[in-house]
């Protein structure tokens, strides 16, 4: 392959709060559009291999290998919303989520919990899930309450959903829930908020819940990931593909190339929710974060995703998206 030199009129020495120059923007997004384009991704649902294909990619389906051509990521990308309502049962605190306006919402989600009287620490319970909504309801700087801990005590086959429930009866902010456990309980989840909501169209109006989404890294979107985006686009609730990329196990060990590939499986996923709707209101969200080979950890807390986090708020401006970020 033959490559031209590349034309920049803009250079930063060091690092601060603005990571890259447009030039070097430009250049992540084009390493970006090349992997999608020659690599691809390996997509596991069916249903959502067809709805590529259809869109315009190229599939194999023997090795589950879905390849992006540049106008198909391109046009997804233009039908995302550039802002996106996430609304809450009391519209006071409705929350506008786009451009450069900067919200707070808490971590999650927990499986451990300390108890406060007896210092003990227990796997998390139903309980648990609704006096974590309750305090951030109190808190006047969290915007957006994201489900916080998991409901350890509830069936497998619903625990996600009784941790909706506890959510809503809770808190009267936007619950955002990032545990579901598939599509399925992705709708009834949706079923559950419309009734909430006054029905599936003012759902649509109003959304009361987004979801959230980690496609498995490197490059690859999972069964579960693909049904989650896809039901939610359809019922016109925001979903946030998020990585977690490791630098240095799962992405390569430089910032710089952990966003490419960061960056092609959030657009991989975004392009599947604008295929299977167009318009379906989506964040570019990360958790990505460095390796830590002494620990085998990803932690959360390091220099690391905080130089990656600002570079994924530069990206989402870019793509003129809005971002959700972590940290810690």
């Amino acid at each position: 392959m033959i490559r031209g030199p590349r034309a920049s009129t803009e250079e930063y020495q060091g690092w601060g709060l603005r990571m890259y120059s447009s030039s070097q923007l430009d250049a992540i997004h084009d390493a970006t559009l090349e992997v999608l384009r020659l690599t691809g991704v390996e997509v596991h649902l069916e249903e959502a291999v067809d709805v590529l294909e259809e869109g315009g990619c190229i599939v194999d389906r023997a090795t589950k290998i879905v390849k992006f051509p540049a106008y198909v990521v391109e046009e997804a990308l233009a039908s995302c919303p550039s802002s996106i309502l996430l609304a809450a049962r009391d519209p006071r605190y409705d929350y506008w989520m786009g451009g450069k306006h900067v919200g707070y919402t808490n971590f999650g989600c927990g499986i451990m919990v300390t108890d406060p009287e007896t210092g003990e620490v227990n796997e998390t319970t139903k309980e648990d899930m609704g006096r974590t909504a309750l305090a951030c309801d109190a808190m006047e700087n969290v915007d957006v309450y994201s489900t916080a801990v998991v409901a350890r005590d509830m069936p497998d086959a619903s625990y996600d959903l009784h941790m909706l429930e506890a959510a809503f009866l809770n808190t009267s902010k936007h619950v955002h829930h990032i545990d579901v456990s598939s599509g399925a309980n992705a709708r009834k989840m949706f079923e559950m908020a419309a009734l909430i909501a006054g029905g599936d169209r003012e759902l649509r109006e109003r959304p009361l819940v987004s979801t959230l989404v980690c496609p498995t890294s490197p490059l690859m979107l999972h069964t579960v990931t693909c049904e989650v985006i896809m039901e939610s686009a359809r019922w016109g609730c925001p979903i946030n593909v998020l990585s977690m990329a490791m630098s240095g196990a799962s992405s390569p060990v430089s910032v710089s190339g952990t966003l490419v590939t960061h960056n092609a499986e959030v657009l991989a996923g975004l392009t599947l929710a604008q295929l299977t709707s167009k318009g379906a209101p989506a964040m570019y969200g990360s958790s990505t974060t460095m390796f830590d080979m002494t620990y085998a950890t990803a932690p959360v807390g390091a220099p690391e995703l905080g130089m990656i986090s600002a570079a994924v708020a530069e990206l989402s401006n870019y793509y003129n998206l809005p971002s959700y970020v972590a940290g810690g």
